[in-house]
C-alpha cells in the first residue's frame, strides 16, 4: 500500500475549520534539544491558536517569541477515519486585558483548577496543513494486542 493511500490533503479552510471544531490539541516544543509535547486546551481566534498554560515550558517559549507546533486531530479506530492538523507559527504571550479576558471567554473553564496561574498564548496560524484519513476498511483497530 502506497504510503499516502487513504489520506486526502486538507486546504488551510478546511484545516481551520476542524480546529474550530475541538477543544484539545498538544503543543510541540524542543527543551533542550529533545522534543516535548504538552496537551492543551485550544481555541481559535483572529488566525491565531489561543491556549491558557502555567508558568514553565510553554510560557517560557511564549515569552521568548518560540515558533511552536500545535497538532489536533480526531480518529475514530472503528470506522478507521480521522484527521490531523498541524499548525507552526510565532507564539506570544497574551498581554492585553482585552484579548486575555476574550481568549479567558473563548477557552472556557480551566481543568487546571481557579487557583492556577493562568496565563494566555497565541501562536499565528503561519503554515497550516492537514490530512484526512478515510479508510475502507470496516474494522481498523480491534484494541491493543496486549488486550487480546
Amino acid at each position: 500500500m502506497p504510503y499516502d493511500e487513504g489520506l486526502t490533503r486538507l486546504t488551510r479552510d478546511e484545516c481551520m475549520a476542524l480546529l474550530c471544531s475541538t477543544s484539545f490539541a498538544r503543543v510541540g516544543v524542543s527543551v533542550d534539544a529533545l522534543p516535548a509535547i504538552l496537551p492543551v486546551t485550544i481555541t481559535v481566534a483572529d488566525e491565531r491558536v489561543l491556549f491558557r498554560t502555567i508558568p514553565g515550558t510553554k510560557l517560557a517559549y511564549a515569552s521568548a517569541g518560540a515558533i511552536l507546533a500545535v497538532e489536533a486531530d480526531a480518529f475514530d479506530s472503528v470506522a478507521g477515519d480521522g484527521w490531523s492538523v498541524l499548525v507552526r507559527g510565532v507564539a506570544t504571550e497574551l498581554q492585553d486585558a482585552a484579548e486575555i479576558a476574550r481568549a479567558r471567554t473563548l477557552l472556557g473553564e480551566s481543568w487546571i483548577g481557579p487557583a492556577a496561574a493562568e496565563h494566555y498564548v497565541g501562536v499565528s496560524c503561519d503554515l497550516v496543513t492537514g490530512r484526512r484519513l478515510r479508510s475502507s476498511a470496516k474494522a481498523f483497530h480491534e484494541g491493543c494486542p496486549a488486550e487480546r
